[in-house]
């Protein structure tokens, strides 16, 4: 077995040389070794959700064939089906599967916020709410790693598109940072301890990701604790000394000896502390004990099962008119669009994966029904003459009972690399579904995209509405089983669904121009911009449909100290039909000196219910359910106020409501005299006795004209306020002012 422990090693036993030789890639996907002191090569490969280990040569981009391996549901399909064990068994197979592939890290998953829906790579992300994708990603991660494989969750931080990705800056103020793109990370990090986090290519705020000290080492580090190694996504590094010395360990892949020579150099100038060195050096060699080769075998069979099996959880209902939905096997039924014989069922770019098998939905929905017809209706490559195609498809749909058009996005429309520039279907398949639509006598749409599409201009004109996203390679016959009623829906919908694509809150400053992007909607991404601002979406964010009936009530909040509560409410499956639930907790609050949205997220769990079967559900809301992130101070706070804890059909839709007050937490700002005069104002302490001050010591409250006086210059900061209304305060009594304010700033 190699020796591992560094401990055991003396890292004075290596050379610089050697030391800063195990800090970047021998080629494109292994680790350099040191057989002497018996630190082995190790295999990253592409993920998460599958493996990608490529048999021969080496490209990031997908081109190269890489050994079979399952392709499970994409983070995309994931994130809708709101379930932690969901993540968690495809992280276990894909653990497994990396093990028998003789891989010690698979790369993933990746946790970033869709931001918009135009991002090109959403199909790797799991939703545009932080808990959402914090709490599946970890799943995920202890999975994966329970099985041996480390992960590497993936892109630190603020990767929310395609566009100049290398080297764009994404300018984000620090709340939003904290609030919506760091939590997902810190969860995975503190919840899961991934082996490693990858760094992004683009700038935050004008530094690169990879050289970032105040994101790989002030946040990820000191607090958050992570403990392992920091690795680069592939070719992120630009200055491999100040990555090194920000705290990016790897560098990936390698350069051929170059970043080695430079790290080399640079401590023999003085230009980098050693002692850098040998930390970076002793997390990489820890994680070489990731490392174990070639070990067992996986299921192919089996694991095909799983996928189709996880698959079907991940679909989600959004239309059912006149229960369309599920078809009777005694049905004639029209199946339309290429998609159902060839079937788009991942993304393109570095986690495609080479599928073991793969179901066309056409080939299951034939093994449900005798009587099914099929009309290709468009092709993919804009082949054909689409008017034949069409007018075929519209007789084959008049003579059949239903009709299932399947609709979606090739991976011309979308791919790692590049960003879309519309939420539209190409305008063959929109002509394609109204056409149908106006021959059948019902008509069912599935769909099959990575990234949101819109539904305008055939949505009012179809029964029923099935968004498969990317299911994996067993979606077909998984998209059979729910159009069947083998399996009832339980996916909802983890982002907004917008009427246009001008009402998405980026939609002004996606994707940036002159080398920047600005964040400039804050905190108000995806579902909390269209509930704050009551713009109506086509399907919001969480809805998702059943072929059975739930109801809540029984709503319950018990206050667990003056910045957490715990929450239980009752659901009932009130149909005839087993089925799952998603219980939605939001939280609603205009309390502290912020602007909050409307409602966020803050708890959730899905629940499997016989028919008539009811269950008490209880969910802890910890303090980070009540609280802001304040700048000025650096840390998070819960504001004294009420909160209202409400149950969410939806986003939406509220069905159960309570407020609660809470204590939170007493915050006493500091004032000093660049302190703007109503910040000294409404400070307990000094604010009375500057009040005291001004007016003279004659009353607490000023006369009317005086205090109007007041608030007209309450944006004033204090120093120039006295000297612009020629107030002379005494030196001592400043003294006393500055003092009470908590400010050890200067008095004069």
């Amino acid at each position: 077995m190699a020796r591992t422990d560094l401990d055991a090693l003396t890292l004075n036993a290596l050379t610089l040389e050697q030391r800063a030789s195990l800090l970047s890639g021998r080629d494109f996907w292994t680790t350099k070794a040191l057989e002497e002191a018996g630190i082995p090569s190790i295999t990253l490969c592409d993920g998460p959700h599958g493996v990608r280990r490529e048999a021969g040569g080496s490209d990031h981009l997908g081109l190269n064939e890489s050994i079979p391996a399952t392709c499970f549901p994409p983070a995309v399909a994931v994130g809708s089906s709101w379930d932690p064990e969901v993540a968690a068994r495809i992280g276990a197979a894909v653990g497994r599967e990396g093990r028998a592939l003789g891989v010690a890290v698979v790369l993933g998953p990746g946790v970033n916020i869709k931001r918009s829906p135009l991002c090109g790579r959403n199909f790797e992300y799991y939703s545009e709410d932080p808990l959402l994708s914090g709490v599946l990603a970890a799943a995920h991660v202890n999975a994966l790693q329970a099985e041996g494989p480390g992960a590497s969750v993936k892109h630190f931080a603020a990767n929310n598109q395609e566009t100049e990705r290398m080297r764009v800056s994404a300018d984000v103020d620090e709340r939003t940072l904290r609030e919506i793109y760091f939590p997902a990370f810190e969860r995975v990090v503190t919840q899961a301890r991934p082996a490693t986090v990858m760094c992004s290519y683009n700038r935050v705020n004008g530094v690169h990701a990879s050289q970032n000290r105040w994101l790989l080492t002030d946040v990820l580090r000191r607090e958050w604790g992570f403990t392992g190694v920091v690795v680069s996504d592939w070719g992120a590094v630009q200055d491999r000394v100040a990555a090194l010395a920000a705290g990016l360990d790897l560098e990936m892949p390698g350069t051929g000896g170059a970043s080695d020579r430079r790290i080399v150099d640079a401590v023999r100038a003085g230009e980098l502390d050693e002692a850098v060195v040998n930390a970076s050096v002793r997390r990489v060699v820890a994680l070489t004990r990731r490392h174990g080769g070639v070990s067992g075998a996986f299921d192919a069979d089996a694991h095909h099962a799983l996928a189709r099996e996880l698959a079907a959880e991940c679909a989600v209902l959004l239309k059912n008119e006149n229960g369309t939905l599920p078809l009777s096997a005694e049905a004639r039924i029209a199946v339309i669009g290429e998609f159902a014989a060839k079937p788009r069922f991942q993304g393109g770019g570095s986690s495609h994966i080479n599928a073991t098998r793969v179901d066309a939905a056409l080939d299951a929905i034939r093994a449900h029904a005798p009587d099914v017809a099929y009309a290709q209706g468009f092709t993919l490559d804009g082949s054909g003459d689409a008017r034949e195609l069409r007018e075929a498809a519209a007789e084959t749909a008049a003579s059949a009972d239903v009709a299932i058009v399947f609709a979606g996005l090739g991976e011309r429309e979308e791919s790692e690399g590049f960003d879309r520039e519309t939420i539209d279907l190409p305008a063959v398949q929109v002509e394609l579904i109204r056409a149908v639509a106006a021959a059948a006598r019902r008509t069912v749409i599935v769909l099959s995209n990575g990234g949101v599409v819109s539904l305008e201009g055939w949505h009012d004109d179809v029964d029923a509405v099935l968004e498969g996203w990317l299911l994996g390679q067993a979606g077909g016959s998984a998209v059979a089983d729910l159009l069947f009623g083998v399996v009832n829906p339980s996916g909802h919908l983890a982002e907004s669904i917008p009427m246009r694509l001008q009402d998405t809150p980026s939609y002004l400053n996606f994707p940036g121009e002159a080398g920047h992007v600005r964040y400039g909607e804050g905190v108000m991404v995806g579902y909390r911009y269209y509930e704050t601002v009551e713009l109506p979406v086509r399907y919001p964010f969480g809805h998702g449909l059943s072929y059975t009936t739930f109801a809540t009530d029984g709503l319950t909040v018990t206050r667990t100290g003056d910045d957490r509560a715990t929450v239980t409410v009752r659901v009932t499956n009130t149909g005839d039909r087993a089925g799952k639930h998603v219980v939605q907790v939001y939280v609603s609050t205009t309390a502290g000196p912020v602007r909050r949205p409307a409602r966020e997220l803050r708890a959730f769990t899905k629940v499997s219910l016989a028919p008539g079967e009811s269950r008490l559900v209880t969910l802890h809301l910890d303090r980070r359910a009540f609280a802001y992130y304040d700048v000025r101070l650096g840390r998070w706070v819960v504001a004294p106020g009420d909160y209202t804890i409400q149950i969410g059909e939806n986003a939406s839709s509220v069905v159960a409501e309570t407020t609660i007050s809470l204590g939170g937490d007493t915050v006493v700002p500091v004032v000093s005299l660049d302190s703007t005069l109503g910040e000294w104002l409404s400070h307990p302490l000094a604010g009375p006795a500057l009040l005291r001050v001004l007016t003279g010591g004659k009353s607490a409250r000023p006369e009317e004209d005086d205090e109007n006086g007041l608030r007209m210059a309450s944006s004033m900061p204090m120093g120039r306020f006295l000297s612009f209304a020629g107030i002379d305060i005494p030196h001592a009594t400043l003294r006393e002012l500055v003092a009470l304010g908590g400010s050890d700033g200067p008095a004069a």
